[in-house]
């Protein structure tokens, strides 16, 4: 039951419960096969000398598994802190700052693991002499 000061000040339901929850178990459900990937491809390059590591995590098909799995379990990792946040952190200032900085450090790590990526396959490294 919504009072009338709460329709005028919109507070009440963010309409926003039934999309944060799909985007949880849609992103969970894709993290199975993906992290089943990425064991399987670690697997292969278990001692193996650092040119065939290199060479493997070089070709397309991986670059491509391992890049949907770090945006797969960022976008995971974030609705899961964003939901913690949102129910233990209390404070007006503090919230909001969780908040972004929790987006931002997803953000960070697509970022910095897609660079890797790009920078490994672009350019594989050199070693030996």
């Amino acid at each position: 039951m919504r009072t009338p000061l709460s329709r005028v000040l919109y507070l009440g339901s963010a309409h926003d419960g039934t999309t944060h929850f799909w985007r949880q178990r849609v992103t969970a459900l894709a993290n199975i096969p993906l992290t089943i990937a990425f064991i399987v491809i670690l697997i292969l390059v278990i001692g193996e000398p650092q040119a065939r590591v290199v060479a493997v995590l070089s070709a397309p098909l991986v670059d491509v598994l391992l890049f949907l799995m770090i945006v797969s379990i960022a976008i995971h990792m974030r609705l899961g802190m964003q939901v913690i946040v949102e129910d233990y952190v209390h404070g007006h200032l503090l919230r909001p700052l969780l908040l972004a900085a929790n987006t931002f450090f997803a953000a960070a790590v697509v970022a910095i693991a897609g660079f890797a990526l790009i920078r490994l396959a672009v350019a594989p490294p050199v070693f030996g002499g």
